[in-house]
């Protein structure tokens, strides 16, 4: 037996190509304080969702909703009479977390249920009185809350702001549908 022969088999070590090279010159050309702004901005926007969140929720308490039947009853204000399927669909949810969630909207008198007229087995969903009422306050309680958070930047710091999180979202929906919804 040759010294070759008697050695372990070694694992080749991974291929470089262009794409892993480039990136690894990036990542040693960016600076300590670049990588640190850069975490810092990640948990600030982690931070700042979660709070509006909350401090949303606080909110709407007293009008006994929750930021997810809210959510729902805004997408149908501009959809009323869609189908089940297709509101899960835009808002990117489970069918069965929407199920729920319109059990408990359909139970306080906020939806209607209702077969489609050629097909029997859809159910499409109707505002009521009800919601209507109240997405008056709702509407009018969001731009309340938004001005105590937004009130101190311009209209043009809030287009910026806008542009800057629309640019950012595009990119993540570039990683694929999953990443659009956190509640499947």
């Amino acid at each position: 037996m040759t010294t070759r022969e008697a050695e372990p088999a070694r694992a080749k070590p991974p291929r470089k190509t262009a794409a892993t090279t480039a990136r690894a010159s990036k990542e040693a050309a960016v600076d300590p304080a670049a990588r640190r702004r850069d975490i810092k901005l990640g948990y600030l926007i982690h931070d700042v969702s979660r709070m509006r969140r909350t401090a949303f929720d606080q909110l709407m308490k007293p009008l006994g909703i929750t930021r997810a039947q809210w959510w729902v009853l805004a997408h149908l204000s501009r959809h009323d009479g869609m189908a089940q399927t297709q509101l899960a669909s835009m808002l990117d949810v489970g069918k069965a977390s929407l199920g729920s969630l319109l059990d408990r909207l359909e139970a306080t008198g906020f939806i209607e249920r209702r077969p489609d007229a050629t097909d029997r087995r859809m159910k499409r969903i109707f505002l009521t009185r009800s919601s209507m009422q109240l997405l008056e306050q709702l509407v009018d309680a969001e731009r309340e809350f938004n001005e105590r958070i937004l009130g101190h930047l311009t209209d043009k710091d809030r287009d910026e702001l806008i542009r800057m999180l629309s640019s950012i979202k595009e990119s993540l929906l570039a990683f694929g549908p999953q990443v659009a919804s956190d509640e499947d």
